[in-house]
């Protein structure tokens, strides 16, 4: 039986080859667009309950007063504080963007312990104004050496006499959890503060400010008052914890898992038409084997399970390639998505989902045709059509 399910398949071995790689290609998307969802997902679960983030009320690309610090440092519950500024400089070519923020140095080391150093020191970069740290994703990518100095174009950020923003790298830092991208710049808020005021006259204003709480201080308490704190301006702020800011950063690219799960579902559904589509024309063309197999005293139940068999077979080589695809090109699309999302990776969950998928779809795909071979009577299927 199992040879006479091979040879059937490969009766026609371009429909047979064309649905495999359909059914491949509609696996691998399932894999990929479901562990898109549960990287965003980890992103927020892995958010240190420690950390609140600041920013204005009216919008992320709002910027606030660098007074704020001070006050926010005032507020009971409130360890310490960090500026975050987006730079949003570029390096030698416009094509070659990544993340870069002007940060507090010692605060950045204090309150994320998951930026450890790799290369360099420290010491080094607090040392120096113009001296910066960056990720090993960034530094593998340039081919970046601790020591070398690193010319940016300020895009967003320009200085008085227009020309490059000089940095040395001091250090390079490798991420301590898989959430934490490693193609991060980060550099001396003294350094950006000085050249700003210089370039404009005026001091230069925070993009959100990170607070670190006290040990057993309550969250909501705190964010509460420093809401309250600045109420009637002169800029309004949003405080919330870091997994809920990380939610509404992804929320910047719309409803991301919404549509993911629309592009999914219709994926599923396209695919599960085109394999019944083809196991119907693989039960019309072996009516007459299947005819031939009842008068031999096959019964009707193993009529229905040849076809059934041969749908499952199918659909499980497809399946079994698409998610051997997934698994191949994780590293790539990590690396390849981790400006975005990092720490992207195929979890076993969406393993096993892929695999229940894949078995659905062989049995939705065998169902009708298989019931149409349990049901055709021996005469009918003998005669000449």
């Amino acid at each position: 039986m199992n040879k006479l399910i091979r040879r059937s398949l490969l009766r026609h071995p371009v429909r047979t080859l064309l649905t495999i790689g359909s059914l491949a290609v509609a696996l691998f998307l399932l894999c990929f667009l479901r562990s898109l969802v549960t990287t965003l997902e980890a992103g927020a679960a892995a958010a240190n309950q420690q950390r609140l983030w600041v920013q204005s009320a009216v919008s992320l690309f709002v910027d606030l007063p660098l007074s704020y610090q001070g006050k926010i440092d005032g507020v009971d519950g409130v360890k310490g504080t960090c500026k975050w500024q987006w730079f949003g400089g570029y390096y030698r070519d416009q094509t070659n963007f990544f993340a870069q923020f002007a940060v507090d140095p010692e605060p950045l080391f204090a309150m994320w312990p998951e930026v450890e150093i790799a290369a360099g020191s420290k010491e080094a970069f607090l040392a120096d104004k113009r001296a910066c740290i960056v990720g090993e994703g960034l530094a593998r990518q340039f081919g970046w050496k601790v020591g070398e100095a690193v010319p940016l174009i300020g895009a967003l950020f320009q200085k008085a006499d227009g020309s490059a923003w000089d940095f040395q790298i001091a250090a390079i830092y490798r991420a301590g959890r898989p959430t934490v991208d490693d193609r991060t710049f980060f550099f001396h808020w003294d350094y950006f503060e000085e050249t700003m005021k210089e370039a404009m006259g005026e001091t230069p204003q925070v993009g959100v400010f990170v607070i670190e709480l006290e040990p057993g201080a309550a969250a909501p308490g705190v964010m509460a008052s420093v809401d309250a704190l600045f109420e009637n301006g002169p800029q309004r702020v949003q405080t919330t914890t870091e997994a809920e800011f990380q939610r509404q950063f992804a929320t910047m690219f719309g409803n991301v898992p919404r549509l993911i799960s629309f592009i999914g579902g219709g994926v599923l559904l396209a695919i599960l038409l085109a394999c019944v589509n083809t196991m119907l024309m693989q039960a019309r063309e072996q009516l007459r084997e299947i005819g031939v197999m009842k008068a031999l005293g096959f019964s009707d139940g193993a009529a229905a399970l040849f076809l059934l068999s041969q749908s499952l077979l199918l659909v499980g080589t497809g399946g079994a390639l698409g998610i051997g695809l997934a698994l191949l090109t994780q590293r790539g699309i990590a690396g390849f998505l981790s400006r975005f999302f990092p720490g992207y990776a195929v979890q076993p969950l969406t393993l096993a989902a892929a695999i229940g998928v894949t078995a659905i779809l062989g049995l939705l795909a065998g169902a009708v045709p298989a019931r149409l071979a349990e049901r055709t009577r021996t005469v009918e299927a003998m005669r000449p059509h």
